[in-house]
């Protein structure tokens, strides 16, 4: 590290109470914003990421010249175009979705219920597409949405194929409930993946809402499994081998499609 790259490291670091850098900072501000704050101010920012008021104004000004924020007519910031931009381009999750769509449909218009897709992202999953009937039944997925690995049909798949470490910490570490029928026990929860193993796909109804039942399926692109392919139906009403059939054969689709697209590329 040069003297010059030092000192302006050691002014960033000086600039936050906490030590933070300006990326943590930037990050803490972005990931503030969500489906229940579309528009906040940087007071309002402020006391929910812990920054000082100052801080926080500087930063979503700079973010807003930059195009990653947006400023509204009351003063009010949102998540900028720019920043949508950034993460389209070359995104791998992006271009699973592309591949993912055209089977996803084929499933959507046997169920006509809701139809997923998720990612292990940060020991959760990640929806990155869902495709919902008008008068489908509850469901609290949302793209860009991430529940808890425990507590969803994808995240069981995902925790069940995942390295055998990785399984260990997070079977040792606190696990979220969600409902009442969400597995919060380690054994209980070891004994479930074992079953989605043998299995092939996830079965959890109630886990989330107790009026609803999630089905899921790996999807492999030969390498491994790189995500959750799974429907939300209302409990009760599963029809549960012929939805599992549809969503292997979507999930095996996918897998070809995704492996096709990863070999073209290289």
């Amino acid at each position: 590290m040069t003297k010059s790259t030092a000192t302006c490291h050691a002014v960033a670091m000086a600039n936050s109470r906490s030590g933070d850098s300006i990326i943590t900072r930037v990050t803490r501000i972005l990931e503030s914003f969500d489906s229940t704050r579309i528009t906040q101010t940087p007071s309002g920012v402020a006391r929910r990421t812990g920054l000082p008021v100052s801080s926080a104004h500087r930063l979503m000004n700079e973010l807003a010249d930059n195009g990653f924020l947006e400023r509204d007519d009351d003063g009010g910031f949102r998540i900028g175009m720019r920043l949508w931009e950034l993460t389209t381009r070359g995104s791998n999750a992006l271009g699973l979705r592309q591949v993912a769509m055209p089977f996803m449909e084929e499933v959507q218009a046997g169920i006509r219920e809701h139809t997923q897709l998720g990612v292990l992202e940060q020991d959760e999953v990640l929806f990155i597409e869902r495709l919902s009937a008008r008068a489908a039944g509850a469901n609290i997925t949302k793209i860009a949405g991430r529940l808890p690995l425990n507590a969803s049909s994808s995240g069981l798949v995902l925790l069940a194929y995942a390295p055998p470490a990785y399984q260990v910490r997070i079977l040792t570490s606190p696990l979220k409930r969600l409902a009442p029928e969400t597995i919060v026990d380690a054994t209980e929860l070891r004994k479930k993946l074992a079953e989605v193993r043998k299995r092939g796909y996830a079965f959890a109804p109630g886990y989330i809402e107790s009026v609803s039942t999630g089905i899921a399926v790996p999807v492999s692109d030969g390498t491994g499994v790189i995500a959750a392919l799974s429907v939300v139906m209302p409990r009760g009403n599963e029809r549960e081998s012929e939805v599992v059939a549809r969503l292997k054969r979507a999930a095996a689709e996918i897998g070809q499609a995704a492996s096709a697209v990863r070999f073209a590329s290289h």
